[in-house]
């Protein structure tokens, strides 16, 4: 299992602002469903217009945002280079898939994904059924706070940082952040996320961390009673224990 004291402080940096700017901007274009305006994104980062204009409009010189003929913005042929050329170079998804597929033998959705600010993005998600090839990147940003592999990850978070994270945002599936930190609590003490997936059903994720550090987490969902946990747990800590032997020297 991954040391749960990797992750739990926030690296020193003297962070560039306009970097970071641009970099949300980039963010919030890449998971646009549509095309969109400058000023409807401006609106929705709470950035100025003029700034947001000047972020689109370097971004479409470097070719990772394009304009379309209505004069919105989306993603250029840059980020879908940019995309690429990121999976390829970090080998993850590759070293991982085999891993991830034996999981299926439980006959439940398997997944893998990474934490980005408040949201789980995924690399591999594969309900039973589906091919290799179309369990990857088929699912875009989700809650973290409401699934457990957002939970897994997050739990490798201080509190401080979650905290941060969440401040002055609402917390989807918890009242406040503190109902958040008493399951990331409980998440640590145990070292697996099992959250129920919706009220309504009584279908749950197990997930685990994978990485020293922490960099992803691998879970499986679907009708998973409590007597069938452990089984599971110890199914993904041996794939987590494969992926990561990849990343040792």
């Amino acid at each position: 299992m991954a040391d749960l004291g990797v992750m739990r402080s926030r690296p020193n940096a003297q962070p560039n602002q306009s970097l970071i700017d641009g970099i949300i901007t980039l963010q919030a274009l890449a998971t646009s469903p549509e095309p969109i305006g400058c000023r409807e994104l401006a609106r929705r980062l709470g950035f100025e217009p003029t700034r947001v204009n000047r972020l689109l409009k370097t971004l479409a010189y470097l070719g990772i945002a394009r304009q379309t003929a209505n004069r919105k913005y989306t993603g250029g042929p840059g980020m879908h280079v940019l995309a690429a050329q990121a999976l390829f170079a970090s080998g993850l998804v590759r070293r991982a898939v085999p891993a991830l597929e034996e999981l299926r033998r439980f006959g439940h959705t398997v997944a893998m994904g990474v934490l980005w600010r408040d949201s789980v993005s995924y690399l591999y998600h594969a309900p039973p059924g589906v091919q290799t090839s179309d369990a990857l990147g088929r699912i875009g940003l989700y809650p973290a706070s409401t699934g457990g592999i957002g939970m897994a990850l997050l739990a490798q978070l201080d509190d401080a940082h979650v905290r941060e994270t969440y401040e002055g945002h609402e917390i989807p599936h918890h009242a406040n952040v503190e109902a958040l930190l008493s399951e990331i609590h409980l998440t640590r003490a145990r070292g697996f996320a099992r959250v129920r997936v919706r009220e309504d059903t009584d279908q749950h994720t197990v997930a685990v961390p994978v990485g020293i550090p922490t960099h992803s987490a691998i879970g499986v969902y679907g009708w998973i009673p409590e007597a069938a946990v452990p089984e599971i747990v110890e199914a993904l800590r041996h794939a987590a224990a494969r992926i990561e032997a990849f990343d040792s020297p």
